[in-house]
């Protein structure tokens, strides 16, 4: 690191398990974020502030008025553009140092495994069931750990799902891909805005502590806010043996070589 970058990152450095060398994995490592809305915006500017090397923004989606009232990375005057080429100018403004690549379009499978095989820990920050699996599928076929985080209305849930190590179950354990969820849209269902905040910080911190390797993460358990009450609720999450996608990871990597 230059002086700048000393300077830059001083209050990282000041940290007894984060020092120079931890700031220069930081430095040194990928993240990929899927979607730029509510929970990408603050997962994006706090990881482009704390001085991640490269950041793959992925989201198909244009600025709308809709979207300002908490989709913080997004100003007035990008409505109309996309959410990825606002997301990249912001970002630029807040660390010009970290290198954004930005995916203008709906992720698939095809898309997606290059996209986890390059990063170091991958966010899952979209708001459909759909795009969740998919992501689900490629980290857990190549082991990749997913932050994962969701709000609505007053409510807001963050987890990790770290398939490198054998015990943690993966989002299909959680909510099978045949299973009664459906999705629940903020345009139809409202969304309580500085609750996305809270939820995006926490999956950007998590995936600090992953890069890291220091503390204590999510995997294994999920917390649970209630934005009203301001109460967080911890769930143990268990492995599911029958699990058609992490307990068939071998079978699914087969098939897609």
């Amino acid at each position: 690191m230059d002086d700048n970058q000393l300077l830059r990152y001083s209050r990282h450095i000041l940290l007894p398990k984060f020092d120079i060398q931890g700031q220069e994995k930081l430095l040194h490592s990928c993240v990929l974020i899927i979607g730029a809305g509510g929970l990408g915006s603050p997962v994006a500017m706090y990881l482009a502030a704390s001085g991640i090397g490269k950041l793959i923004i992925c989201d198909h989606d244009v600025v709308d008025l809709t979207n300002l009232q908490r989709q913080i990375i997004h100003k007035t005057d990008a409505i109309g553009t996309p959410k990825v080429h606002s997301a990249k100018k912001t970002l630029a403004e807040i660390n010009p140092e970290v290198n954004v690549v930005t995916l203008n379009k709906y992720v698939d499978d095809k898309t997606l495994h290059p996209l986890v095989a390059e990063a170091d820990a991958v966010i899952d920050a979209s708001d459909n069931f759909t795009t969740r699996h998919l992501v689900n599928k490629a980290c857990a076929m190549l082991k990749k750990p997913l932050i994962s985080g969701a709000v609505v209305r007053f409510e807001g849930q963050v987890t990790v799902f770290d398939l490198r190590d054998e015990k943690s179950p993966c989002y299909h354990c959680l909510f099978p891909i045949n299973g009664n969820d459906e999705d629940m849209h903020c345009a139809t269902m409202g969304v309580f805005s500085p609750l996305v905040g809270i939820i995006g910080c926490t999956q950007a911190a998590e995936a600090l502590k992953i890069l890291l390797g220091i503390g204590e993460t999510l995997n294994g358990r999920m917390q649970l806010l209630d934005g009203l009450t301001m109460q967080w609720r911890s769930i143990k999450l268990n492995k599911d043996p029958a699990c058609d996608v992490c307990a068939n990871i071998s079978s699914l990597t087969t098939n897609n070589t």
